[in-house]
């Protein structure tokens, strides 16, 4: 399933979808948690990349997997060895996307008016949901966890390119 496209390897053109979609959620996900005033108009991104980045590095984890089954099974050696580096950082990028993803959508949830009018303990807080400490905590949290994806994101393209390429 995750093997070819028209024809052609997929990891190659799948995997740009996590690289191009990781660093939009974490740098709009910290836009959000750090610039209030701009949430309104961030939220619905942020939502969408909450949802798509971890789809496509799923895709693109499982992608790889298939590719290095058909192409480099027996491969031994330096190709090898930066196979396996580029690898090792699969899982740690798609836990640490989909904790940035369930951060984002709970800072959201956590940060959007109620629309059936104001419930009584979001008018005591402010309009946050959670209050304000727990604002701040999923902002931090959100912001931590955006770092680390964008660690493992450039961690896994440059380990790629580097085995390609070198």
């Amino acid at each position: 399933m995750f093997d070819q496209v028209f024809g052609l390897p997929a990891h190659p053109l799948i995997v740009h979808f996590a690289v191009v979609l990781t660093p939009l959620l974490a740098l709009l996900a910290v836009a959000y948690a750090a610039l209030p005033r701009l949430r309104s108009r961030l939220g619905w991104a942020v939502v969408l990349l909450s949802l798509g980045s971890p789809v496509a590095i799923f895709v693109a984890k499982e992608s790889g997997e298939s590719l290095k089954e058909a192409r480099f099974a027996t491969t031994e050696g330096e190709l090898a060895t930066m196979i396996a580096t580029h690898q090792s950082f699969a899982n740690p990028l798609l836990l640490s996307a989909l904790g940035l993803g369930v951060s984002a959508l709970l800072l959201v949830f956590a940060t959007t008016p109620a629309r059936a009018g104001k419930e009584e303990g979001a008018a005591a807080t402010g309009g946050d949901r959670f209050g304000r400490a727990g604002t701040v905590a999923l902002s931090l949290l959100t912001v931590v966890l955006a770092l680390a994806a964008a660690y493992y994101v450039f961690q896994a393209g440059d380990s790629g390119a580097r085995a390609v390429w070198e």
